[in-house]
């Protein structure tokens, strides 16, 4: 029997290093993360606010959508202002006018240069050394406290009813009276001014504020660090070495076994009964689709308010689904769907795993798990709705409604039930694992592995329950995280792989050995990068310079196991052609294909397009990280759970074929409005605000006076053709799966037999 020990040696090496070094950024960033004052006051002994005021603020901001409206340190939607970038910018401004009128008895833009030179250098003095008292209280001066009072002020009525900033709600997407009550939106304003203050106060002992000088702001000499500059170079040099370190090791690996088994003459997985378990996966599948529905079409009213239309054909849409609650539903619904595909993936090889047989209660734990989904998809969309509506009270918000923080944005309330949901998905699996695994004799490297990853899949989304309401948002973004990057972009790429490589070795279409060893070395290159990798999200998070120093390190490593995915995909597609009875998964084996080369251009090519500190100093928050965002999450984990539902559909439906113009229709039309939306808008756009965000600042990249600009505007409008053809193929692989559904006789006996 071939020996992996030095594979599982390398594996488990690489999880205990790396998740030390995850362990070690989760206490800096809790030790370092920016106090809140006890109380803001003015010079005079005028007391502004509180920390309990910030707080309240944290709690409005979330209620109203949180990440979904704006951005907070760069985190979230894009539409409208960057609300830490916008505030302190607009803080800015305000105190050069005020201090250009009390020194020189004129406009600030009316100075000369060397005047304006003057009051900067005050500005930054002031802003940049603006400590805590040793009392944890904040001390500013009566000019910045009027300035404050004018930032304030313009909030209140943006997010208020004033008919003079109508305009600027239209561009920013932002409802009308989107905060009825005047007091909220008071406090709304000291959260934002704390995070503002945050982004340009210099860390004690530091030149570099507690954001690492983000956002990019000329006025107060808010530019990257040396370090930054020093780990972005390091960053590239480590990507270059790691191509070249696996290129030469997979090579290795893959002269060690030329060799390919013969194909059975039938597909393995057909001498199976279905079970009943496995028949009762059809809902899962029909929900998979409904859901990709609902995103898809919210998604597209998501786009159209960007082209500054409130009103569909005459319907004042943003009233009844304004953009922050579109983009929670647009975001939420992925999630949702994409998740059912992977458990209902999991679902159905349980019993294959186990022999062809159902463990006892196995079918009732699948339609409990069902309808607690059906549950939390019901009772978190109609939270955020009320939340959204302000039509839950503050303090239910948090649990019943709107977290706000994106990808996580359903009550913790229906955040916990999902969590039980996945814990139950976990129990049902490794029912159906543990017997074969601990059945003697036989190689089981490869199932212990799957295993694993299942464990992990299941375990790994409770750390978003790590953080509560008012937890500073340093580290909650350090939790949050670990559930949108590690979970996600971590063990659901190990659990893909292996499970993929067990399917195929189960078809008797590559070696056991080759299969179990490519898995494990996978594994070990994923977790790499993957796990400190996290760091990347966290440069100008309230984090320090070691954080940043992991999270560019590790990110350039995410990368290299990406450049063999093209090759993987090959791999995968030419496996078709090992046995007759293959062409009937071309379908879902194209899926496979796409996988591996979105993989490769959106998480490789336009992931690193924004990894390194110096590029995501600059546009984090911009339109460059939507292309990331799109290639990726679609591309990647769309392609594969519409892969696995797809593969789930033909064996539990063996009547069924496949309709060859349904299908060329969905995989063209999908890839190409994937591609048009991406080449026509977001990367077009994103690299004009990288422009305006280096030469005159973040707040200018996000401002309205930018987003109005005729070329900004016409650039959305040409998202509507990548939408449209995009749709058109969401329609099509939507109806191929209802048609099997719905209108096929689920499998009398066996599943598919060889054609």
């Amino acid at each position: 029997m071939t020996s992996y020990r030095k594979y599982w040696v390398l594996l488990i090496g690489v999880l205990i290093v790396t998740f030390g070094i995850l362990g070690f950024c989760g206490r800096e960033v809790y030790n370092q993360a920016p106090p809140i004052p006890t109380q803001v006051k003015t010079a005079d002994g005028q007391a502004l606010f509180t920390r309990e005021d910030i707080y309240t603020g944290q709690s409005v901001w979330q209620s109203i959508g949180g990440m979904e409206l704006g951005t907070i340190w760069g985190h979230g939607a894009y539409q409208a202002p960057d609300w830490t970038a916008d505030w302190l910018h607009r803080e800015l401004t305000a105190w050069l006018d005020l201090a250009a009128q009390d020194t020189y008895h004129q406009p600030y833009a009316q100075l000369p240069a060397d005047q304006q030179e003057t009051l900067r250098a005050q500005l930054k003095a002031e802003y940049r050394g603006s400590h805590l008292n040793p009392d944890g209280s904040l001390t500013v001066s009566p000019r910045r406290a009027q300035a404050m009072a004018q930032a304030a002020d313009y909030y209140a009525r943006l997010l208020g009813d004033d008919p003079a900033l109508q305009s600027s709600r239209v561009t920013y997407a932002i409802k009308l009276n989107t905060l009825p009550d005047v007091q909220r939106r008071a406090e709304l304003a000291h959260f934002f001014f704390w995070t503002a203050w945050a982004a340009s106060t210099d860390r004690p002992g530091s030149v570099a504020t507690y954001t690492n000088n983000w956002p990019h702001e000329p006025l107060i000499d808010n530019s990257p660090t040396a370090e930054n500059v020093v780990w972005s170079i390091g960053s590239v040099v480590l990507l270059l070495a790691g191509i070249g370190l696996l290129v030469l090791g997979w090579s290795f690996l893959r002269k060690r076994d030329q060799s390919a088994p013969a194909a059975p003459v039938r597909d393995p997985l057909t001498s199976f009964v279905v079970t009943p378990s496995q028949r009762a996966l059809g809902k899962y599948l029909f929900i998979v689709v409904v859901l990709f529905l609902v995103q898809v079409f919210i998604g597209g009213l998501t786009a159209h308010y960007t082209v500054n239309e409130p009103s569909f054909y005459g319907i004042n849409m943003s009233r009844l689904i304004p953009y922050s609650l579109a983009r929670t539903w647009h975001l939420q619904s992925a999630l949702f769907w994409i998740a059912t595909g992977f458990l209902s993936a999991g679902l159905f090889l349980a019993p294959v795993i186990n022999g062809g047989k159902d463990p006892k209660f196995q079918k009732l734990g699948v339609d409990v798990l069902f309808w607690a989904l059906i549950v939390v998809v019901a009772g978190s969309f109609l939270g955020e709705f009320l939340a959204i509506a302000q039509k839950m009270p503050l303090s239910l918000n948090f649990w019943l409604g709107e977290q706000g923080y994106e990808y996580l944005d359903l009550g913790r309330v229906w955040q916990i039930a999902l969590f039980i949901g996945i814990v139950l998905w976990l129990v049902l699996m490794v029912r159906g694992v543990l017997p074969a695994l601990l059945t003697k004799g036989g190689d089981k490297h490869l199932l212990a592995l799957l295993t694993a990853s299942i464990a992990a899949v299941g375990l790994f989304y409770g750390p978003g329950l790590f953080y509560g309401e008012h937890t500073s948002l340093s580290v909650m973004e350090y939790w949050r995280w670990w559930v949108v990057h590690l979970w996600v972009e971590g063990f659901f790429e190990v659990f893909t792989t292996a499970a993929l490589a067990f399917i195929f070795c189960t078809m008797g279409l590559v070696s056991r050995p080759l299969a179990t060893a490519a898995s494990l070395i996978s594994a070990s290159l994923f977790m790499v990068g993957g796990v400190p990798g996290t760091m990347h999200h966290l440069y100008f998070a309230g984090t320090t310079t070691p954080v940043m120093a992991v999270g560019a390190t590790f990110s350039a490593l995410e990368v290299v196991p990406l450049i063999l995915l093209g090759h993987e995909a090959w791999e995968h597609w030419h496996l078709r052609t090992r046995a007759p009875w293959m062409e009937a998964l071309k379908w879902p084996l194209l899926c496979f294909v796409f996988v591996a080369f979105w993989n490769m251009l959106g998480a490789g090519v336009f992931g690193f397009m924004i990894n390194p500190p110096i590029s995501l100093y600059y546009i984090q928050g911009l339109n460059t990280t939507l292309v990331h965002a799109h290639s990726a999450l679609f591309g990647v984990y769309g392609f594969l759970a519409l892969g696995f539902t797809l593969m789930v559909l033909r064996y539990i439906r063996p009547q069924m074929a496949f309709s060859p113009a349904l299908m060329k229709t969905a995989f063209l039309c999908l890839n190409c409005g994937l591609a048009l939306m991406i080449a026509t808008t977001m990367l077009p756009i994103g690299l004009m605000q990288f422009h305006a965000s280096v030469e005159q600042g973040l707040w200018y990249a996000r401002s309205a006076e930018f987003l109005q600009q005729h070329s900004v505007i016409t650039l959305h409008w040409l998202r509507t053709f990548g939408d449209v053809i995009f749709i058109i193929g969401a329609l099509s692989m939507i109806w191929q799966v209802i048609r099997g559904v719905l209108f096929e006789d689920p499998a009398p006996q066996t599943m598919l037999r060889a054609a």
